[in-house]
């Protein structure tokens, strides 16, 4: 009865997905970051060493949440299993040159990237508990005047964050512990749901200092593992890039041809760095910039894409590329197909490494994406009444994940967020002048060998537009120390 029921609502959301991730969305992802690359004039090449330096000199913050501790935020919502498990289902669908697109589509990202997070700076508020909010949701009712938008945008990404992925989160986290320890699912969703219930009792700032020691340590141990595989197998990587690029333009037969190389690589870089589905950009919003100006953190940004996608998923590549597990897979895919190259590489204990790594990885995902959702609510409503009603829906989420293989529930949690990134797209385009306007703001101080900070009354019409007086503070302190 119930699966007659739901039958043709799964082949209703089937078919969505397919035309959201299979074409729509690639296209108008693709052109977007080929649209904001060409405005910035490639600014995520021109200006890539000095994103770096922001990231190293986001740790100086003297209140608020520091731009470390969002980029480490944002890079834990960013990096999950998709960093795994995904980049070995690109290989097996679209073959090595998968790999070569992932990249391509990181390196436009990275400009969409800087667009939103900058953007969200400039609209961002400043909350009751002192902290600053922002996102798409923000910057589509100010910068547009177009408040239903951001609302629909708002209950998209809670759907999809709040609640959907991170019941998959869960779901991954007590599967990969059971099979590597054999800990029982439902105790094990029990702990989650504790650790999560006592990180986001506290709110952003909690989420964003918990990030801080998680995101670095996760990220290092799991490049080293990396790093080992690469030096035993140093003589094959020549080869291994040879048959990146051989396979990536059809040169070498490989699983779905040159095609399947593009569509495999796209979807998974786009679906790993988030770069202009607008999550990540709320997170952007809440940091106080070092320097004090928007475009700082679009710079920030602009290097976790790099980070998630060439620089994490390229290291699970080389694992399985190096590994020789393509050549006698053994029916293994996804995770399975990782498992087994560090297996054969390393030994019988690697694969609890993987459970270890897949539990970092999943928990610093739900409690990065609690933070976007609880952002979200607040835009919707500043009932505190309705943000615990909303923790205590997130925490029952995890707890079903955990027992429960909810794939009605993620292939929705995918149409709601490709439905959020179109809404994200046609925001940023038609508030990419003020966004252009904010970043030749920026360059113009550095050139002048000033260290920049923004004044609103330098971009026409912004300054009437803000709901927070935050841009407009620096201009007054300025005044004052003349």
């Amino acid at each position: 009865m119930l699966d007659a029921f739901f039958a043709p609502i799964e082949a209703m959301i089937d078919a969505t997905n397919g035309l959201l991730w299979g074409s729509v969305l690639i296209y108008v992802l693709v052109a977007a970051g080929v649209l904001f690359t060409v405005m910035t004039g490639f600014i995520q090449f021109r200006r890539f060493g000095h994103g770096v330096k922001l990231v190293k000199e986001g740790r100086n913050s003297t209140d608020g949440i520091s731009s470390f501790q969002v980029f480490c935020t944002s890079m834990a919502a960013r990096v999950g299993t998709g960093n795994m498990a995904g980049v070995a289902v690109a290989i097996t669908v679209g073959g090595a040159g998968a790999i070569f697109w992932m990249w391509l589509i990181a390196l436009l990202g990275m400009a969409t990237a800087f667009i939103e997070s900058t953007l969200a700076q400039v609209y961002k508020v400043k909350g009751q508990d002192g902290l600053y909010r922002g996102g798409p949701a923000y910057y589509m009712e100010q910068g547009l005047g177009k408040r239903w938008m951001g609302s629909l945008f708002s209950v998209l990404l809670i759907i999809a964050f709040g609640f959907a992925f991170n019941a998959a989160q869960s779901n991954t986290i007590v599967d990969a512990v059971n099979t590597a320890f054999g800990i029982d699912e439902a105790l094990m969703g029990v702990v989650v749901v504790l650790a999560t219930a006592y990180i986001i009792s506290g709110g952003l700032k909690k989420v964003a200092k918990v990030s801080e020691l998680i995101v670095p340590v996760m990220a290092v141990l799991y490049l080293v593992l990396a790093l080992i595989v690469l030096v035993m197998n140093i003589s094959e990587v020549p080869a291994a890039l040879a048959l990146i690029f051989k396979s990536a333009f059809g040169l070498q037969e490989a699983a779905g041809g040159a095609m399947g190389a593009i569509m495999a690589g796209v979807a998974r870089g786009l679906f790993s760095n988030e770069a202009g589905m607008g999550s990540a950009a709320n997170v952007a919003a809440s940091a106080t910039p070092n320097p004090n100006h928007p475009a700082s953190q679009g710079f920030v940004q602009m290097i976790g894409v790099f980070v998630d996608t060439l620089v994490i998923c390229t290291a699970s590549a080389a694992i399985i590329l190096l590994s020789g597990v393509l050549d006698n897979p053994q029916g293994e895919g996804g995770i399975g197909l990782l498992q087994l190259a560090l297996t054969n590489e390393l030994g019988s204990w690697a694969s609890y490494f993987v459970a270890f790594a897949i539990l970092l990885f999943c928990f610093s995902s739900i409690i990065a994406n609690y933070s976007y959702a609880e952002t979200n609510i607040l835009f919707l409503t500043k009932s505190k009444k309705v943000l615990y009603g909303f923790r205590l829906a997130v925490l029952a989420m995890v707890m079903a994940g955990s027992v429960a293989s909810l794939t009605l529930v993620w292939n929705f949690a995918d149409v709601s967020m490709g439905l959020m990134a179109l809404v994200n797209m046609i925001a940023l385009v038609l508030l990419s002048k003020v966004a252009l306007a904010v970043i030749k703001d920026y360059e113009a101080q550095l050139k002048a060998g000033q260290t920049p900070e923004f004044n609103a009354g330098t971009v026409a019409v912004l300054e009437a537009q803000l709901h927070c007086d935050t841009w407009k503070e620096s201009e007054e302190s300025r005044n004052a120390g003349r």
